[in-house]
């Protein structure tokens, strides 16, 4: 599998970081749009693969694949970005200003490329609103899955908040985790396979992801889900966010510079 130490890993992570820091608004946005919209095609796959089976495995075990697009064509992903950039700039690789940049754009294209897959995935599946949601079990568990992610929250109030932000943190220890992961291998193979394993952890463990969020949420409005933007921003968006920057910044960002990085075992 032509594989890589860990060693080297970092070092690819803190390249990787500077480059992403590097990268001009608009590539940020059109990287981003496609990555959302990628992500929303592999929420779309795992939740029928869900419905059809009645496992909710079956989802976990074919969501990598929107992952994998996202990485093998170098596209932008805030979430990954929230391990790669902030140890750059620790490293002295890019300015701290550049993270500020990226993290915005990235997150922008992000949003509108999952709400542009989300109302044309909902025209395709209602047949323009022909067909009632409730009747096709995909969509009902897509309604289903968005008022869990905001209104149960929304009923434990503070709790709720904090809920959301510690799924989100562990989700993207995972999330980040796949990312830094296809730099184990310098083989196409390899990558898959190493990025598949911390991917369809976190969406088995049903973490918080915003990206996918980002979709979900909006197709369960589109769809007659009982949830309002402010419901969405409140209950979910701001917190999972936050708790997604904090988890992959902290624990596979900083913790894999501290144990592997040149500067640091130098110390």
């Amino acid at each position: 599998m032509a594989y890589v130490k860990p060693e080297d890993v970092v070092e690819n992570m803190l390249q990787a970081g500077a480059k992403k820091a590097s990268l001009p608004v608009k590539q940020l946005l059109i990287r981003g749009f496609l990555a959302g919209a990628f992500l929303g095609y592999a929420t779309t796959l795992a939740i029928l693969a869900a419905a059809q089976t009645g496992w909710g495995i079956a989802g976990a075990l074919v969501f990598p694949v929107g992952f994998v697009m996202i990485v093998l064509l170098g596209l932008e992903l805030a979430t990954g970005n929230f391990a790669l950039i902030p140890i750059a700039v620790k490293d002295k690789r890019t300015p701290f200003s550049r993270l500020l940049v990226n993290w915005s754009w990235v997150l922008i294209g992000n949003l509108i490329g999952s709400v542009t897959y989300a109302y044309l995935y909902c025209v395709v599946a209602t047949k323009m609103g022909v067909i009632d949601p409730e009747t096709i079990p995909a969509l009902q568990r897509t309604i289903t899955i968005a008022e869990t992610k905001t209104l149960e929250y929304a009923k434990l109030g503070f709790n709720g908040t904090i809920t959301a932000f510690t799924s989100a943190m562990l989700c993207n220890w995972m999330v980040t985790l796949g990312a830094v992961m296809a730099f184990t291998s310098s083989t196409t193979g390899g990558k898959i396979a190493a990025m598949w394993l911390p991917i369809m952890t976190f969406f088995g463990l049903g973490y918080e992801h915003a990206i996918v969020n980002m979709f979900v949420i909006p197709a369960g409005i589109l769809l007659g889900a009982d949830i309002t933007i402010a419901d969405w921003w409140l209950w979910n968006g701001l917190p999972v966010i936050a708790g997604n920057l904090f988890g992959g910044m902290l624990f596979t960002g900083f913790m894999l510079y501290w144990s592997h990085g040149k500067s640091t075992n130098q110390l």
